[in-house]
């Protein structure tokens, strides 16, 4: 009996939310061990499934780092790299494109319908979804300044088309997006997949926008689980970057999350993906986990 009711204490809990957040749009980057992890996997899906039951509509973006490494090591490509930066030259191009477009979407696709979801792979390419540029990175030369360096198929999203991602949301569908945006000349360029993230949720002007990510979120002292901040605004960011609280790769992240807020985005949320069904902490329960970026 005591079990029975704390069951119905969760759903009673979930009903502000599930009334609050139904009609909207929440884009999802997916990536990182959850996307490794079997159990943690199915988690996520379902998770997904049920916000997509009580009527909200989810959007997931998905990253694949270690399948495109795994894939690379098989086939004898060895990977180049300029001061740490990855140069995707045309033959690592066609490796990414086939992992994350063919095997790996189409994987999470099968898997939300084998949970009783319906799912649509897509990627950049498809209605012209994620346009994009050639992106330059600043390298340091020899005599020590910053100069643009070109580090082959890696882009800059410079348009989203989001009207068939809606489209397939409004038709009951989970649309499930490969990073992979489209050249003027139909070139495939890699998108970093939290900026495809972020990108697409301002388009969508999704309600909210929230990373899967390894770590518990920010922490003010990362030797201290307790010390995780639980919610920031924008004006905070510079002085955490400056103190070093926000460092190495949350940089990327939280600048993903003030972009998007900039952008519209109501709310952005950077969330542990090792916790089983951390989505649905985040979305249905008071305390929430993780992060919480505002404006």
């Amino acid at each position: 009996m005591l079990k029975a009711l704390e069951k119905a204490g969760i759903l009673v809990e979930a009903l502000p939310y599930i009334k609050k957040f139904s009609g909207k749009t929440v884009v999802i980057k997916y990536g990182g061990a959850a996307m490794v992890n079997d159990q943690l996997k199915e988690a996520v899906i379902m998770d997904v499934i049920l916000m997509k039951l009580v009527g909200i509509h989810p959007v997931v973006v998905h990253g694949g780092g270690p399948e495109i490494n795994g894939m690379l090591d098989r086939l004898g490509l060895k990977s180049h790299f300029i001061q740490g930066l990855r140069v995707t030259d045309e033959a690592t191009m066609e490796v990414v494109e086939m992992v994350l477009a063919g095997k790996v979407n189409k994987e999470i696709v099968a898997l939300i319908q084998r949970f009783g979801g319906k799912a649509v792979g897509l990627c950049g390419k498809d209605g012209g979804l994620i346009q994009a540029k050639k992106r330059f990175e600043l390298v340091k030369n020899e005599a020590g300044a910053r100069v643009p360096t070109d580090i082959g198929f890696v882009g800059d999203v410079v348009k989203i088309e989001p009207g068939l991602v809606r489209e397939l949301a409004d038709r009951g569908y989970i649309p499930v997006i490969a990073p992979i945006g489209v050249g003027e000349n139909g070139e495939s360029y890699n998108i970093n997949a939290d900026t495809a993230a972020g990108e697409l949720a301002q388009a969508l002007e999704a309600h909210k926008l929230v990373l899967l990510t390894d770590v518990e979120g920010i922490l003010r002292d990362r030797q201290d689980k307790a010390s995780l901040i639980s919610s920031l605004r924008i004006d905070d960011v510079p002085a955490l970057v400056e103190e070093g609280v926000i460092s190495g790769g949350m940089i990327p992240k939280v600048t993903c999350c003030v972009e998007a807020l900039q952008g519209g985005v109501g709310q952005t949320h950077i969330i542990d993906g090792r916790l089983p069904h951390s989505l649905l902490l985040e979305v249905f329960t008071d305390k929430g986990i993780g992060t919480m970026v505002l404006k």
